[in-house]
């Protein structure tokens, strides 16, 4: 299906200007083949494991950003597919409607590095020729995933962000490999260290030292795994304002509140009040 929509797309280009309208039919005419009814779901393929791409019936007739989302410590983009929890949040994307790539980032454990930063480029790249892409890719991190999020919003990142959501995220990649021996020696290992993190490899090091970005928080004070006040609070002060949003939860780390009516509403809220500011800039 994919192909031919693809290729359908490709012949329209290819028209000369006026040819749709002049040779257009007094009634609409049906797509020759059905689009489909619920979310396509694209299985892409990287040694570390698999990544899936949702695909909500609109972003094939219309123009939809995509939502990249980084998974926890330890897990993957197949258990996050699994999992009815991350499924109601990803439902509520689609629902939007965005397109959303649950990606692999390169294994279970990248802490965010470059070498995964790399690996989520190929795959974004490969997963917008799926879809009718408006140009626009949001960032979402989980727990360990929100070094990689953000680490895509800054500078010398290989794709564009226009955006990026945190929740229960880490930000701080020094305090993360300070807080535990088997954070420090996955990090060691993700980056190829031979001791503490410099500051030009931290996130939040370097978002300080960047405009200030669209910022979605999720913190809860109640999070002993990622502290909110050195994480996503302190990301928080480099927010761009009028468009940020700082939701401050209760319960522990990534707990049942983080995908629920809680947390997605005001998330899809905040992509698309940043969709409504860039569609209205391209109109200007």
């Amino acid at each position: 299906m994919r192909r031919r929509l693809a290729l359908l797309f490709t012949l329209l280009a290819a028209l000369p200007a006026g040819a749709l309208a002049s040779a257009a039919p007094s009634a609409p005419s049906p797509l020759p083949f059905p689009l489909p009814a619920v979310p396509d779901t694209v299985r892409l393929d990287r040694v570390s494991g698999p990544s899936f791409l949702r695909v909500p019936p609109a972003c094939y007739q219309r123009d939809c950003a995509l939502v990249i989302v980084s998974h926890p410590r330890g897990q993957s983009a197949a258990r996050l597919h699994a999992s009815p929890q991350v499924t109601a949040l990803v439902d509520a994307l689609l629902d939007a409607p965005f397109a959303v790539l649950l990606s692999d980032d390169g294994g279970p454990t990248p802490w965010g590095s470059p070498a995964a930063l790399a690996q989520v480029a190929s795959l974004r790249e490969e997963a917008v020729g799926h879809f009718a892409f408006s140009g626009r890719t949001y960032a979402l991190g989980l727990s360990m995933g929100g070094l990689l999020a953000l680490r895509s919003a800054l500078p010398g990142s290989p794709y564009p962000v226009s955006g990026v959501a945190l929740i229960d995220g880490w930000a701080d990649l020094r305090e993360a490999w300070g807080s535990a021996a088997s954070r420090r020696e996955e990090i060691d290992r993700a980056y190829d260290l031979g001791g503490e993190p410099a500051p030009g490899l931290n996130p939040l090091a370097l978002a300080a030292g960047t405009p200030a970005l669209p910022l979605f928080v999720v913190a809860s004070p109640d999070d002993t795994t990622v502290p909110a006040r050195n994480n996503g609070e302190r990301l928080f002060a480099h927010a761009e304002a009028g468009v940020s949003e700082l939701l401050k939860v209760t319960g522990p780390h990534l707990g049942g509140n983080r995908f629920s009516h809680t947390v997605t509403r005001p998330l899809v809220t905040f992509l698309q009040r940043l969709e409504e500011r860039a569609q209205t800039q391209a109109r200007r």
